[in-house]
């Protein structure tokens, strides 16, 4: 299969007009754009991505383009669209790349209801997953960025999609999202991560995205075996706390973090309750990203 990074610039660019069949785990995005920030983005990100035969079937229709009219001269915006329909408010043109990973985000949360899905990061180590959900603000990227920068495979920042059987876990392995302090908190730690552009002002604040480890994309497809579900909360200062956590406590707070849990109804209960019965459940408490990893060291004995 041919990886993205075997294409130049030039190239990359013609595909990104014609239409860039990226895989992303079980999905495969036909991409669209003609903007050079999100061509130079994408080279940077995804070079060891893999992409899916042009023929091939494509799940999601994708494009980020700029806005026409006034607004190309007057506070240049852009829009994404999905199979030709523009689902939300354009955005400054200096965020195209990151609209588009929004975007992409949106189309499996909104779209793939064959699976139950959570807000939630996932890591792999000897075939076991953990699974980390949590609302915005927990440190979830920011732990997941950590465990994956010391050897855990990362299955997915953002989203864990479970069978209904419950007893796999897919991801999607893109680059992870991360914001405000925890960019200089991850770059200083590991100096030779690779990042993305900065984005300052947006609805989530400053931005940037992280390369996964050569390897990663590759094994995107890989599922994971349920291992533990483990619900992060950073706090300044505060000593890092592993606590077991009661099966029905992590139930409740894990249905709170799906996306479509109530859209499946009675599958949806099933696949969580399986997936939670087939795993040690914790909440966590951490600080230091260092003490952190050291107690995950624990869970992979």
């Amino acid at each position: 299969m041919l990886r993205l990074g075997e294409l130049d610039r030039a190239g990359l660019g013609r595909m990104l007009r014609s239409g860039l069949p990226l895989r992303a785990g079980p999905f495969v995005f036909r991409v669209r754009s003609p903007m050079r920030a999100v061509r130079d983005a994408i080279a940077t990100l995804y070079a060891d991505a893999t992409l899916a035969p042009d023929a091939g079937f494509h799940d999601f229709h994708v494009e980020v383009r700029p806005v026409r009219g006034l607004r190309r001269w007057i506070g240049p915006q852009v829009q994404f669209y999905v199979d030709g329909t523009a689902p939300f408010l354009p955005l400054p043109a200096g965020n195209a790349y990151a609209f588009l990973e929004w975007g992409m985000n949106w189309c499996v949360a909104g779209r793939a209801h064959h699976a139950l899905l959570l807000h939630a990061a996932v890591l792999e180590r000897g075939g076991r997953a953990v699974v980390l959900p949590g609302e915005p603000g927990a440190g979830k990227s920011t732990l997941a960025a950590a465990l994956m920068l010391g050897g855990w495979r990362l299955l997915s920042d953002e989203m864990a999609i479970v069978d209904l059987a419950g007893d796999r876990i897919h991801g999607m392995a893109r680059p992870v999202n991360l914001k405000n302090a925890s960019i200089d908190l991850v770059r200083r730690r590991w100096p030779d991560a690779v990042f993305g552009e900065v984005f300052a002002d947006t609805h989530k604040g400053t931005v940037s995205h992280l390369r996964p480890p050569a390897g990663t994309m590759p094994r995107a497809a890989e599922p994971a075996a349920p291992g533990h579900i483990v619900f992060p909360r950073w706090s300044a200062g505060a000593a890092t706390s592993l606590q077991p956590l009661a099966r029905g406590d992590a139930f409740m707070r894990a249905a709170g973090c799906a996306f479509n849990y109530s859209l499946l109804g009675r599958a949806g209960f099933l696949a969580l309750g399986a997936l939670v019965s087939a795993s040690d459940c914790w909440a966590f408490e951490y600080a230091e990203l260092d003490q952190a990893l050291a107690a995950f060291e624990g869970l992979a004995a």
